[in-house]
């Protein structure tokens, strides 16, 4: 990612004077008459998020002058870089390091723009690196969230299971991990059933990728849902509904992000990504509904829905990685329509076996503007999930509670001694902001990875 972050000042920088919200009158009653009244002829509020820029005694721009809050978070950093006039700016004093980095960090996103396919149109003015800013830390977080983004706005004609292993081969050779690769006919060799089952309909072949780094310390593993493609199966979803399912490898994409910070930070951790990545097309060997798939868990699941593929795919990444017992596990996946109605587009709903690791989960969530919201794994509603004929069924058959029996369902596929939350998301971007383009977009990144590093980092 280009970022528009510099290490010094230039000819064109100004200064930016940040004001606290609750001091703004008195930084108001410290100015001389002719700064004072601009502010008044420029209609200037003083509130949180308010900004301006002042001219000098020769009319030039002399300054600009931004106003913080209690509710002042990184996106209104990438707002404020949005509306700036075009130059650099240097922040005046020195900020809190929270605050630093959420500068750094907000006007940085506010540059993404995906350009695959075309050339950059939007221009940012760029910004020293604030005195107190983690740059390392920030880089880091810059390039995952690029990652991911550009993996999820990459469309599937040149991001299917193919490419997908090749990005998480990418980014393994660059941290040197072990990636290995399970190809079609393979999978069922190596007893990943459900894995080949939705994806063995396309010319594309299913694939498990397995990525290991670290051979000490705690056991950190990330699962992620890889569909880089759904039709919806035999269970055909309509064209509406299938306009952006290009996205529905976006937990893949955030497994992939979060791997890939956690080893550029260099923490003291045994880290395992496991992605099931298949397209989930219709051929004459799609799998049907009803059909019984056999599991790596072992046990047997009736198909209730061709379009409620994910679950699987992830069900057989999860007992592998329950195998091993890791000190936390976590799996991202876009995977129920129920979960955005519960919490909207831009929450991260979770799901949590482990009530600490939760919280800490939402600590961090709030602390870097990035929302997690705890959904129950209610047991009563596991009967939703019988079937007559095998030891599960994928999905339920009611209208109600779909985002927990889904959960339910992984659950069944995690050992009860494993801390583990799953993270249902959007990883899509509805609308345009600063800092948040339309498009692939991160929903809890940033809390997972600083919930992974304050427990297991140095």
């Amino acid at each position: 990612m280009a970022h528009n972050l510099i290490s010094r000042a230039r000819k064109d920088t100004l200064p930016l004077t940040v004001v606290e919200a609750a001091a703004q009158d008195k930084w108001r009653r410290g100015l001389l008459k002719a700064g004072r009244d601009w502010l008044d002829r420029t209609g200037f509020s003083g509130n949180s998020g308010s900004w301006t820029v002042m001219p000098g005694r020769n009319g030039n721009a002399d300054r600009a002058v931004f106003v913080v809050g209690a509710d002042t978070d990184m996106w209104s950093w990438s707002t404020l870089a949005a509306r700036l006039p075009a130059g650099s700016y240097a922040i005046t004093g020195r900020l809190s390091k929270a605050r630093a980095d959420d500068a750094a960090l907000g006007w940085g996103l506010a540059a993404y723009e995906f350009t695959r396919y075309r050339k950059p149109r939007i221009s940012r003015p760029d910004l020293v690196w604030p005195a107190n800013a983690d740059q390392r830390h920030v880089r880091q977080m810059l390039d995952a969230t690029a990652l991911l983004r550009d993996l999820i706005n990459t469309p599937a004609e040149d991001l299917g299971p193919a490419e997908l292993a090749g990005e998480a081969r990418k980014v393994g050779r660059k941290h040197k991990a072990n990636v290995r690769v399970t190809t079609g006919e393979a999978l069922l060799k190596a007893n990943y059933p459900m894995i080949h089952m939705v994806g063995r309909a396309s010319d594309d072949a299913p694939r498990l990728i397995d990525m290991r780094w670290g051979t000490r310390g705690p056991r950190v593993t990330l699962v992620g849902k890889g569909v880089c493609f759904d039709t919806g199966g035999l269970d055909l979803k309509p064209a509406a509904g299938m306009l952006r399912m290009k996205k529905d490898m976006g937990g893949a994409a955030h497994a992939l992000a979060l791997g890939q910070l956690i080893m550029a930070a260099k923490l003291p951790v045994r880290l395992r990504v496991l992605i099931g990545a298949v397209e989930n097309a219709v051929a004459g060997n799609a799998y049907r509904p009803w059909d019984v798939l056999q599991t790596r868990k072992g046990i047997t699941v009736e198909n209730a829905n061709t379009d409620a593929e994910g679950r699987l795919v992830i069900g057989d990444c999860l007992a592998e990685a329950s195998r091993e017992k890791p000190d936390v596990l976590l799996d991202f996946a876009t995977l129920t329509g129920a979960a955005r109605v519960a919490v909207g587009t831009e929450i991260a709903a979770v799901f949590a076996n482990d009530d600490k690791l939760y919280m800490d989960l939402e600590k961090h969530g709030t602390a870097n503007a990035d929302p997690v919201w705890r959904l129950p794994l209610h047991g009563p509603y596991r009967r939703l999930l019988d079937s007559k004929v095998a030891d599960i069924s994928s999905a339920s058959d009611g209208p109600f509670g779909g985002a927990i029996t889904a959960a339910l369902f992984l659950k069944e596929f995690v050992d009860d001694d494993v801390p583990w939350a799953h993270f249902d998301i959007m990883a899509w971007n509805m609308g345009n902001r600063p800092g948040r383009p339309t498009g692939g977009e991160a929903n809890g990144l940033r809390a997972a990875f600083a919930m992974i590093q304050e427990r297991f980092g140095r």
